[in-house]
């Protein structure tokens, strides 16, 4: 097989997907901004290139017939980022794009970085490039940070369900798309855990609490951080999101494409 391009591979999710791929013994390119923070990985070849970095962006995947768009950090202009490297990826000649996306990704879903999935999603179709889109549900690895330094989750999610997905399982499922592109070429795949829990019973197993709060009161306790409106609105429609029922669907893409169980946020807090 020829190189897989991989992006953010100097970050949780890329860099699981990187090191499955190099114990895999599958060569590949990894595109990063800062190529001092990128794994060292046998068959890996680190090229410098941000995502807006367009001739940069070109030139590394010229050729490369599957790349994995992990989503840039969240920031004001993420989709422009996001369009540039499709953009980029589209001159280069990509023949596959596999990119990380959030479930319910809609022009108006109610978790406000889901609506920059959208928009990066229509732009990948528009642009013409075989694509899978993996819709990730909110990380179960993120969970144990929800609860403040007192001990409490506060949000306005009522008993709302998440059903969140281990970054190492959407690696794993990641990993299979990757090595098999034209199998799942045009196919969007949900990616959650095997059930979905209200943020009462996610505290629980992390031995804190949970406080409901109204949205009035969540934007009053966040936005004394000082954080940008954007952000601010990122945080608590998180919680909106899960109390409005968007990540309460669980699905079996996990197992489909793994060949094993998701893996429930117990067992995960237990390793």
């Amino acid at each position: 097989m020829s190189a897989i391009a991989v992006t953010g591979a100097t970050g949780q999710l890329g860099g699981r997907v990187a090191r499955r791929l190099a114990a895999r013994g599958i060569a590949q390119q990894l595109l990063v901004r800062d190529p001092a923070r990128a794994p060292q990985l046998p068959g890996a070849t680190v090229t410098r290139a941000s995502f807006t970095d367009r001739d940069a962006v070109r030139e590394a995947l010229d050729g490369v017939p599957v790349v994995l768009m992990v989503s840039a950090s969240e920031s004001e202009d993420r989709v422009e980022q996001h369009r540039a490297f499709v953009d980029a990826a589209a001159a280069a000649g990509v023949g596959h794009l596999v990119y990380v996306s959030f479930v319910g990704a809609a022009p108006d879903a109610t978790f406000t970085h889901a609506r920059d999935h959208w928009h990066t999603e229509q732009h990948i179709r528009a642009a013409g490039l075989p694509f899978t889109f993996l819709r990730d549900n909110l990380y179960a690895d993120f969970l144990p940070y929800l609860a403040g330094t007192d001990g409490v989750i506060r949000g306005p999610a009522g008993d709302g369900r998440v059903a969140a997905v281990a970054q190492d399982d959407i690696a794993d499922a990641a990993t299979a798309v990757l090595t098999d592109a034209a199998a799942h070429a045009g196919h969007t795949y949900d990616l959650t855990g095997p059930e979905a829990l209200t943020l009462h019973e996610i505290a629980a197993l992390l031995s804190v609490t949970y406080q409901p709060e109204t949205v009035p009161e969540a934007y009053r306790s966040r936005s004394s951080s000082g954080a940008p409106g954007w952000l601010v609105d990122a945080w608590v429609s998180t919680y909106t999101a899960i109390g409005a029922g968007d990540l309460a669907a669980v699905t079996d893409a996990v197992p489909r494409l793994t060949g094993r169980p998701a893996t429930s946020v117990a067992e995960l807090l237990k390793r």
